[in-house]
């Protein structure tokens, strides 16, 4: 043991080595050095050891005295260290191939020199920037004098101004660099120093040397975090402080897999800065382990100064278990008592080193552990195959904090009698009623397959919900976006710029179950957003919305029956509205699929915006911002509950910054995906999340006239949807059935009284000339409506039957109206050249010209230009007549053009018929106004039929489309009428209205009848004689 004088002259000789020490000391008064002394003694004196009192020589204080390390040999010639009370171990210590850290206790090599130091030491790196040519040696070959002789003045200038700060330990500049002349430079202060006394050297060494500093301080900011490992959803706090006021707040940040994510405040996170700076962990999960860091920044002039400082958050996890067994159906043959299988419980890549306990239930065989390991651990056991109920396992995994997490699978027995699905490529033996269930292969998630119960068990088809591993990471990063971990408007920018990279390759994303994940990106992000001001992020949300309504990925939009409440593109349409809605842009953005336009109205009453040429005009004061975006191919996805009217326009949505608006008038112009057929429907729609269908309610159509326009009172989704049949009209089909019917059995007597009664009538030439076209009139008209009414049916007749009939009808309705233009040729040549005779050879030689040859001229003309009589071109299948495309295009105007030029002359020659015999002089003499027009309406009445005037009706039947309302239903019912009954009306006015032609029928039919009176009374006579 030492006594007082032994220790008298330890204390004295340390005194004298430290006197004798090598030491360059730094000019100026203020200036401090620390000095490290490594003293050996017997182990026995340690405990009369004491530290020397401060003590003043040669102008010099030394004060200060700690023992830092306490070193004791080892057998193997190496030393055990251990750090004292309040120190740790230096930044060079824990860097060394020791990796000593803290306060750990290390092993070095006798000779080491790793010291301790205070736990409160600053460590400051960084660099300083020199202007000018002062130090440009220090840019010189490491062994050059200059070199030497800068390194050590830039040296000794920066250690006598960072020296004047207490505890100053060491000073080393690591390198040189270009870019002016930047000295890489490390400092060590084994005290804690104030941010401000730092400040204060650092300016003044900028201002001394014409220079700038930048570095990085640890020691001057303390962290404060929970013990490791930190439990499982668990609620903590990581805390930093600096002593004085740095005026600023901190940043956090997280490291995690060479990451940098800053703290903000989320659904996981909450910063506050009250007495320094706190972070709270809500629910701590794996999600936050890592080094977290705070950092003040202090900038001054020239000088950035960032303190931080560090710590590690490991958490002791729980894991994710998916358990199965293989074989998934364990399958009992003839024979056979037991079965083998294999429970494995997956838990997915994990450092957490659990304790795994197994258990089982209606199992009598032992659990086998399968040497397996993580992230796979297995058991191998034995199941009866005798009826009982269903065996079952468990596995229980135990992290370091004693807390716990379960899985359980019951296995189900394929037993002797039971009916089960074979094993089919892929897919083993399962038992019939059950799902089979495959991971997916360098994806996420599992495709299924049911064994249907049926005698046999029958597979039904595969479904797959296998999502690509870029789009499931995409998904997970948009659900964390706001949990805090980096800000909202970063962490949303990367997410729509992956899931753009993501989509981009359609053939990667073609199934529901990625068109689904792509979906619950944009739905999660639009949950979360208040606005996006970022413009890329603004053009990668429109480039994978467009990706995604691409037509290869058509099939994919369509889910399994009963997948869900609420169809993909519902969800879709929604998720992209908010988000579009919450963008801060202006003009116009086009990608392939999803266009968006914006207005302005602040200074108008109006706005139009323009997407896929849909314009959409609305008139509201003060709406503020008007966006307008179209969607090309998503109307085809929408649900369809009512078959019987379709979307026929592309979705355009239009929403504005002001919400309450007073009062909304929008006037939308769609492009038609389909030309709509006449007498088509067509419904402004919008679409109702409460029923889950279109609705017309406060849109309408503004007819055949604008049909592509809508008007709305009100902001949504618009489209257009079309009837798929065209209107009908009530009773028309049985009208024109009765009148056909009349008018083929009337054309049928009147040939029949025209053949009776020939002889009588046409003893003139004009009188031969006229009824020859009433028969031709008649006869061809007969023929017509006989093909009209063989084809109202046109799905019950064959293709040939059908063309025959068009051309037929088309033949003979021409040819009816020809004879009836000769006709009136005839009648308007008698009446206006009354005694100028035409030779009946001449005119029955013109009449049958005109009447059978032009017709014959034009249907050949308009059957071979339309493909030889093609159906879509020359005729339509679903009437079996001539096809009308829309104006004077078609082949229905090979029709319509010589009827309505014949109508036309034949009501002009009508007109003047009637002009004629009101001023004919026998008309003079005996004329009054009503026996003027008894003239006029006897002459109509009378040649209105056989010159074809109630055709007249179908020119408005053509213009008129039926979604006009009554006047075309009014139209259309009388030309029907008019027209089904036009062989009665000949009848009525050519055979029975005509006095030569009654009275020769009349005569004849009482000289029949005289005979017939005749032949009675001779046998009657005959019969008295006798």
């Amino acid at each position: 043991m030492y006594n007082k004088e032994n220790r008298f002259r330890m204390w004295t000789l340390m005194f004298l080595y430290i006197l004798t020490l090598n030491i360059r000391q730094v000019a100026g008064d203020d200036s401090t050095q620390m000095l490290y002394v490594k003293l050996t003694i017997d182990e026995s004196a340690l405990r009369n050891l004491t530290l020397p009192s401060p003590f003043t020589t040669n102008e010099v204080n030394v004060d200060g005295f700690k023992m830092t390390t306490m070193c004791e040999p080892q057998l193997n010639g190496r030393t055990k260290c251990d750090c004292q009370l309040n120190h740790v171990w230096s930044d060079r210590a824990c860097q060394s191939t020791q990796k000593c850290c803290g306060n750990q206790t290390c092993i070095f090599n006798q000779n080491s020199s790793h010291v301790c130091i205070s736990n409160t030491a600053v460590t400051i790196k960084g660099f300083i920037t020199l202007e000018g040519s002062q130090y440009e040696n220090c840019l010189a070959q490491h062994s050059s004098a200059d070199f030497i002789s800068c390194d050590m003045k830039l040296t000794g200038e920066m250690s006598q101004v960072f020296s004047t700060l207490k505890g100053f330990d060491v000073l080393k500049i690591m390198s040189y660099s270009v870019g002016s002349v930047i000295a890489n430079f490390e400092l060590i202060i084994a005290n804690s120093i104030l941010p401000q006394d730092l400040m204060q050297k650092s300016q003044f060494l900028t201002s001394k040397l014409s220079a700038s500093l930048n570095f990085i301080t640890l020691g001057v900011v303390q962290l404060s975090s929970p013990p490791n490992p930190v439990c499982y959803n668990w609620k903590h706090n990581v805390s930093c402080s600096v002593q004085g006021d740095l005026k600023n707040k901190p940043l956090w940040q997280l490291l995690k897999q060479d990451n940098a994510f800053e703290i903000t405040n989320g659904t996981g996170s909450e910063v506050t800065t009250t007495n320094g700076s706190t972070v709270t962990l809500k629910n701590i999960t794996e999600f936050w382990a890592g080094v977290y860091t705070c950092t003040y920044s202090d900038i001054m002039n020239l000088v950035t100064i960032s303190h931080k400082a560090s710590t590690v958050m490991d958490v002791s996890t729980l894991p994710n278990i998916d358990i199965t067994t293989d074989p998934g159906f364990p399958r009992c043959k003839q024979g056979t008592d037991l079965v083998k299988v294999r429970v494995i419980c997956d838990i997915g890549i994990s450092s957490e080193p659990y304790n795994v306990t197994w258990a089982s239930l209606n199992i009598k065989a032992q659990l086998n552990e399968v040497k397996s390991g993580s992230p796979r651990y297995a058991v191998d056991t034995y199941v009866s195959c005798s009826y009982q109920s269903a065996p079952e396992v468990t596995c229980t995994f135990t992290n370091r904090c004693s807390q716990n997490r379960s899985a359980s699978v019951k296995i189900i027995i394929i037993y002797v009698s039971d009916l089960f699905c074979e094993s089919d490529g892929d897919w083993k033996d399962t038992k019939a009623g059950y799902d089979a269930v495959i991971k997916c292969q360098n994806a996420h998630g599992t495709r299924q397959r049911t064994c249907k119960k049926t005698t046999p068990a029958q597979w039904e088809q595969e479904e797959s919900n296998c999502v690509n591993l870029d789009l499931k990471s995409v998904l997970q990063s948009a659900i964390v976006a706001d949990s805090g971990l980096g800000s909202l408007d970063a962490n949303a920018a990367n997410v729509f710029s992956r899931l753009q990279n993501a989509t981009n390759i359609t053939g990667a994303i073609n199934t529901y179950a990625n068109m689904d994940a792509s979906v619950h990106v944009l739905i999660n992000l639009s949950q979360k957003l208040n606005i996006i001001n970022n413009e890329s992020s603004m053009d990668d949300l429109l480039g994978s919305s467009s990706n995604l309504l691409e037509e290869s990925l058509d099939e994919s939009w369509k889910a399994k029956a009963g997948s869900g409440n609420i169809s993909l593109a519902e969800r879709y349409l929604s998720a992209v509205e908010q988000l579009i809605e919450v963008t801060n842009t202006t003009g116009a953005k086009k990608k392939t699929n999803v266009e968006v336009d914006t207005c302005n109205d602040t200074q108008e009453q109006q706005c139009t915006n323009s997407v896929f040429n849909v314009t959409v005009l609305l008139n509201s004061p003060s709406a503020g911002s008007v966006k307008t975006t179209g969607f090309k191919n998503l109307e085809s996805f929408f649900p369809k509950n009512n078959e019987t009217y379709l979307p026929n326009s592309i979705i355009v949505s239009t929403t504005t910054q002001i919400k309450q608006l007073d009062s909304v008038n929008i006037q939308i112009d769609f492009p038609l995906l389909k030309k709509r057929p006449r007498n088509v429907e067509i419904k402004c729609v919008t679409w109702d999340n409460a029923t889950r269908s279109w609705s017309s309610n406060g849109c309408s159509w503004k007819g055949p006239s604008h049909e592509e326009r809508c008007v709305c009172s009100h902001l949504s989704s618009f489209a257009i949807l079309m009837a798929q049949k065209p209107l009908e009209i009530y009773w028309v089909n049985e009208l024109t059935y009765i009148g056909l019917s009349v008018s083929v059995l009337s054309l049928i007597i009147n040939l029949a009284i025209e053949v009776t009664v020939w002889s009588a009538v046409v003893k003139t030439s004009t009188l031969h000339l006229r009824h020859t076209a009433h028969v031709n009139i008649s006869l061809c008209l007969l023929v017509a409506d006989g093909c009209f009414l063989a084809s109202l049916e046109p799905k019950i007749i064959s293709d040939f039957w059908c063309v025959t009939s068009v051309v037929l009808k088309h033949f003979c309705f021409l040819a009816m109206f020809f004879w009836m233009l000769a006709l009136s040729c005839t009648l308007l040549h008698q009446a206006v050249f009354m005694f100028h005779n035409v030779s009946k050879k001449n005119y029955l030689s013109f009449s049958y010209f005109l009447g059978y040859v032009c017709p014959l001229l034009i249907v050949t003309t308009a059957f071979l230009s339309n493909g030889s009589g093609a159906m879509g071109r020359y005729y339509s299948r679903d009437t079996c007549w001539l096809l009308y495309s829309g104006l004077f295009r078609g082949s229905i105007h090979t029709f319509l053009i010589p009827v309505g030029i014949i109508v036309f002359t034949n009501v002009f020659s009508m007109v003047i018929v009637i002009i004629l015999l009101l001023n004919h002089p026998d008309s003079i003499a005996k004329s009054n106004e009503k026996t003027a027009a008894k003239t006029v309406m006897r002459t109509v009445i009378l040649l209105t039929p056989i010159f074809g005037v109630t055709w007249i009706f179908g020119f408005f039947v053509m213009s008129l489309d039926l979604t006009y309302g009554y006047v075309a239903y009014a139209v259309n019912y009388a030309f029907t009428l008019l027209n089904a009954f036009q062989g009665l009306f000949i009848l009525l006015t050519t055979c029975l209205g005509d006095r030569l032609t009654r009275e020769a029928l009349l005569k004849r039919l009482r000289k029949n009848a005289s005979a017939s009176t005749s032949n009675s009374t001779t046998k009657l006579d005959s019969t008295g004689t006798k």
